[in-house]
């Protein structure tokens, strides 16, 4: 493992440089430590440091809580390179730090309870709503395993999605419930091929009580209009839907995967001289066209799942601040542009890896070839059920075609 120590200082960094650029100083460390993160199955907590010193998890995080209130694509942008060095980390990093932004969809006191307590506190999420949660007085109450967890181990609170049971004529309805780490235990169900990394465990409740101020129902977080949002009535950046910002840095983990990928195979495939009884033998792989195609191929796929990627989700800032202003009106249209952008960003990152490692020849088969790391952890954003493409495209389809689409959005 490397010394994260000596990791710049966030009073100079925040002065001076975008986030991006932040995290330039980090990048080279995360990528030699890449190999051990994916071998010990959880994020380093001295990556979680170096983050953290920089304002990594400070860049969209209300002022009033010591955050910076800033641009959601700043954190794509920087999560992009985060993950082109190792997309474990990026994928947990960009998670915990979108998480604070939705902290403040919650009301006031849920944010109170996290952030006065630990300025410095991070949530993990576990999304799938597949336990009810039992109503009780004053709250609601939680059983059972949430699975898919990533960064559990990093973060000090949870969001736990569950259905909310139905009251008078309305529908159960499901939410986001959040807990903190001292009221459950974690299971290690994480042995994966892909992402392996990202400590995604599994976190275990028992009878465990939740306030309803620490309750944020799924419409009102896609919407975006929340209890939270009122609170920063003038914020655009607050008043987001849920999903043109938390998909957002899932993609960016697998367009970064390929980045890294793409620099990595031209750094070592580039110099490479072919071995063996073959045709074309004891010549420079770049000199073949195919190489040169696949080279090509991803390079355009990458900065087209980029550009795509972070055009979006300016949009999406832009027409919540016109939206908070009394402008506009933030429709469904634009949450599905933004769900196509951020599953056929991922589309693009995966023709990118493939292309890439089905010419790395017997090296590419080693563990510890970046290229091969890339592929696998590219595949594993691409299965989940946000990015998916056969998923998020039918659903554009329908939309297009005149029906109502059915989906996340």
């Amino acid at each position: 493992m490397n010394d994260m120590s000596h990791a710049p200082q966030p009073a100079q960094l925040r002065t001076h440089a975008r986030l991006p650029e932040r995290v330039a100083s980090l990048v080279e460390r995360f990528r030699a430590n890449a190999r051990h993160t994916e071998e010990t199955r959880r994020v380093p907590a001295e990556h979680i440091d170096a983050l953290r010193a920089i304002g990594y998890f400070d860049i969209v995080k209300p002022r009033a809580f010591g955050g910076m209130a800033g641009d959601f694509a700043e954190l794509v942008e920087a999560n992009i390179e985060v993950a082109a060095a190792c997309a474990s980390t990026g994928w947990v990093a960009g998670l915990l730090s979108a998480h604070q932004w939705l902290l403040a969809m919650f009301p006031h006191q849920a944010q109170v309870d996290v952030w006065n307590e630990n300025p410095d506190a991070l949530i993990c999420g576990s999304y799938a709503p597949v336990r009810m949660a039992e109503a009780v007085p004053g709250g609601y109450r939680l059983t059972g395993d949430w699975a898919f967890a990533s960064g559990c181990e990093n973060a000090q609170w949870a969001l736990c999605a569950a259905i909310l049971p139905a009251t008078g004529e309305g529908k159960p309805t499901p939410a986001f419930l959040l807990v903190p780490a001292s009221a459950y235990s974690i299971k290690d169900t994480w042995h994966v091929v892909g992402l392996a990394g990202t400590g995604s465990k599994t976190l275990v409740l028992d009878q465990v009580f939740v306030p309803e101020h620490r309750i944020l129902t799924f419409p009102d977080a896609t919407s975006g209009k929340t209890a939270g949002g009122r609170l920063y009535a003038d914020q655009g950046l607050f008043n987001m839907p849920l999903l043109t910002g938390i998909p957002s840095c899932l993609a960016a983990a697998g367009v970064g995967a390929a980045e890294g990928a793409l620099s990595s195979y031209i750094e070592h495939v580039g110099g490479r001289v072919t071995r063996g009884a073959v045709a074309g033998g004891n010549n420079r792989m770049a000199e073949f066209p195919t190489i040169q195609l696949r080279v090509a191929e991803a390079a355009a796929s990458v900065d087209a799942g980029r550009e795509i990627l972070l055009r979006d989700v300016a949009r999406a800032q832009a027409l919540a601040q016109a939206r908070v202003e009394g402008r506009t009106e933030f429709r469904v249209e634009d949450r599905l542009l933004s769900r196509r952008g951020q599953s056929f960003a991922v589309s693009l990152a995966l023709r990118a890896v493939q292309a890439l490692n089905d010419s790395t020849g017997g090296v590419g088969l080693d563990l510890a070839n970046p290229v091969q790391r890339a592929w696998r952890d590219a595949n594993a954003v691409g299965r989940h059920i946000s990015m998916n493409w056969d998923a998020v495209g039918t659903m554009i389809g329908q939309s297009l075609l005149g029906l109502e689409p059915k989906g996340q959005y």
